[in-house]
């Protein structure tokens, strides 16, 4: 080591000492300091951002659960309804005649309308029911069904007299019939 410093006086070798200590502390702050603390704040973004991320799946978990619970309690109870694929026209044809039975009935259908993999169907059905037991078991005939569907705007009008109680009632309801696509061989007579 004499011999490194050997024509230096002891001034210029603490000067040069101090320099290589300040320029090995430079190197060690630029190529390892600096490199890992920006490592370190990279690591705990992404930390705070999968804990985000995992709050939100876990959150989106729960949800599936309870959907599953939910569709688990409606098929022990047997009060569920599946979604057909298209064309389901002559199945739902067949539960109207069998439900409206020999009751004068007309039925307006809709063109079938898409959106996305689900198609809607709405007809207009009118019937002349002898009493509101008929049209109370009608009505949940069709709700019942194993077809998805919504019935809507339905209004009751006494045939005879100023009140439903009479012998006759004349109904008119607007029901929407549901399928899917998946499955479906084809997609002819569809809106949309």
């Amino acid at each position: 080591m004499k011999n490194l410093f050997k024509g230096f006086s002891i001034k210029e070798v603490i000067i040069i000492s101090v320099l290589v200590l300040f320029l090995l502390g430079v190197a060690y702050y630029q190529f390892v300091d600096s490199p890992v603390r920006s490592s370190l704040e990279n690591a705990a973004s992404e930390k705070s951002s999968l804990n985000t991320e995992m709050t939100a799946v876990k959150a989106k978990i729960a949800q599936l659960e309870r959907m599953k619970n939910e569709i688990d309690n409606i098929q022990a109870t047997g009060a569920y309804a599946k979604m057909p694929s298209y064309d389901n026209s002559k199945e739902v044809y067949k539960l109207l005649n069998d439900v409206l039975g020999d009751m004068g009935y007309t039925i307006t259908f809709s063109d079938h309308v898409k959106n996305g993999d689900i198609v809607r169907w709405n007809i207009t059905l009118s019937f002349t029911a002898p009493d509101r037991a008929t049209v109370k078991k009608v009505m949940k005939d069709i709700a019942a069904s194993n077809y998805r569907c919504l019935i809507s705007d339905m209004s009751l009008t006494p045939v005879t007299g100023k009140t439903l109680s009479a012998n006759s009632i004349s109904v008119t309801a607007s029901i929407t019939f549901y399928e899917t696509m998946v499955g479906a061989t084809t997609n002819q007579g569809i809106n949309g």
